[in-house]
């Protein structure tokens, strides 16, 4: 085999998010695509974590066409990642309520087919029963609940991380927490 050598070059990992950030806002192409190489897996991650099924590609993109649209209101460019991580995160609470909405006039799968959907055909049966009643138990949720719960138990941030991804007060991010903690207790038939 040969060697694989890019069509463009991409910014060495010694160049930073802020520089990159600084080139972007001067109209560099190249560095806006050096910050999307960069964060996508990041924000792939995050969007089906948070979201799950068939709308992962589009939250994907939405949050870096509002990231590169409204870059020169990045007050800290060398914090690129969690800006647009918050971006993630305010999109899939607006998509997942509209998700709601539209379920209720039956404009939109049922939550049943939708995790469907989310399942491998390949898992194994009793990964899939699982599957079925974790994602079903997150359906259930109120959507600042759910997100609230996936940001501090899957990603693991802290409540005042949670709080800022959110744009919501630490004190409503315990709440949040709380109630979810309650919420899936009940459904699981265990004491919280």
């Amino acid at each position: 085999m040969g060697v694989v050598v890019p069509l463009r070059r991409v910014p060495s990992p010694e160049v930073t998010d802020a520089e990159l950030v600084e080139r972007a806002l001067g109209g560099d192409a190249r560095a806006k695509e050096a910050l999307y190489r960069r964060h996508v897996r990041l924000v792939t991650g995050l969007a089906h974590r948070l979201l799950g099924g068939n709308e992962v590609d589009d939250l994907v993109q939405d949050a870096f066409v509002a990231a590169f649209e409204r870059l020169a209101d990045l007050r800290n460019p060398q914090a690129f990642a969690k800006w647009i991580g918050m971006i993630v995160v305010h999109t899939a609470r607006k998509r997942i309520r509209r998700r709601r909405l539209k379920r209720r006039f039956f404009l939109e799968r049922s939550p049943e087919q939708a995790i469907e959907v989310r399942i491998s055909h390949d898992a194994p049966p009793d990964v899939a029963t699982e599957l079925r009643t974790l994602y079903t138990l997150l359906e259930s949720l109120p959507t600042d609940v759910r997100v609230a719960l996936v940001l501090r138990r899957v990603e693991g941030m802290t409540v005042p991380e949670v709080a800022e991804a959110m744009g919501l007060s630490p004190a409503t991010i315990k709440r949040r927490l709380q109630d979810g903690e309650v919420l899936l207790a009940a459904r699981l038939g265990r004491q919280p």
